[in-house]
């Protein structure tokens, strides 16, 4: 019985590379000479620190230039609130992976309500799609493809 993953992941070696790449690009820039600016990676976080608010701004489109021409979609950033004063503003971009509880039921109702014929269950963070027929798994894939759900998702595991 044909079967798919419903995932919300990014690759993270892919996310190392458009840090540095972001950082290093920080570095040379000519706005940001003289300035103790820089972009940092820690675990599931981008750190951003500079001098104010506006540089930050800079700072965050650079990172989501690189994240996006390395495959990294967008929409998996949630950015925080920009601390600090004087000197020295720090902000960060936290990073979601994986389906919560409330989007998993979200995308199993979805289905349900398509009124196909397949079975969805939540399996841990990803929810598989099971059907007789390969045809009513693909329109389940455009289906979730044409909705606007808050996080981006990635189809993988399509076995036959």
């Amino acid at each position: 019985m044909p079967s798919f993953d419903i995932v919300s992941e990014f690759d993270k070696h892919e996310l190392k590379n458009a840090v540095d790449q972001a950082s290093k690009e920080v570095d040379t820039r000519f706005d940001f000479k003289g300035t103790d600016s820089s972009v940092t990676l820690t675990d599931e976080k981008i750190v951003m620190v500079s001098e104010s608010n506006f540089q930050l701004q800079q700072i965050f489109s650079i990172v989501c230039a690189k994240l996006s021409r390395r495959g990294i979609d967008i929409a998996c950033m949630e950015l925080g609130d920009a601390k600090g004063s004087g000197k020295a503003m720090r902000q960060e971009i936290t990073l979601k992976q994986g389906l919560d509880s409330a989007m998993a039921k979200k995308i199993v109702k979805l289905i349900k309500d398509k009124k196909l014929k397949v079975q969805a269950a939540i399996q841990g963070e990803q929810v598989r799609v099971t059907g007789k027929k390969r045809d009513d798994l693909q329109e389940v894939i455009q289906m979730l493809r044409d909705e606007k759900l808050e996080v981006p998702l990635q189809f993988e595991n399509f076995r036959e």
